[in-house]
């Protein structure tokens, strides 16, 4: 298991924008799927993005496809998500996991994959 350290949240405005970011501690992502998922008050955690930290290979759901952006940088062993054009349903807690290996991009969204996790970063949009 890696320790994961999110970052970023806050409240903005619709239309808005946040970068999320997500550390390890004392750990590396190389070679790590890292994904970012949400969950808002009374709803089942879903996944939002996914990044390969090996290729750089990436994956969304589709409502946040044009809107969010996950990126990594292998020096800094963070992952980042970039979230632009934020509405109220973006609303939520975001966590962000990390499990080593490649995953299917279906996969890649599930949160039963993964066995690390952060503590989560709250962001509100109003």
């Amino acid at each position: 298991d890696v320790q994961l350290v999110e970052s970023g949240g806050g409240s903005v405005q619709s239309g808005g924008s946040l970068r999320l970011s997500c550390g390890t501690s004392g750990d590396t992502f190389s070679g790590r799927c890292v994904a970012w998922f949400r969950q808002a008050p009374g709803k089942e955690r879903e996944g939002v993005a996914s990044i390969y930290t090996g290729a750089g290979s990436t994956f969304y759901t589709d409502a946040v496809k044009g809107r969010f952006t996950i990126s990594r940088d292998n020096a800094k062993n963070t992952v980042y998500l970039d979230m632009n054009n934020l509405s109220p349903e973006d609303t939520a807690m975001y966590y962000c996991a990390a499990n080593l290996g490649w995953m299917s991009p279906g996969r890649s969204l599930t949160d039963g994959a993964y066995n690390s996790w952060g503590r989560g970063t709250q962001v509100t949009v109003s």
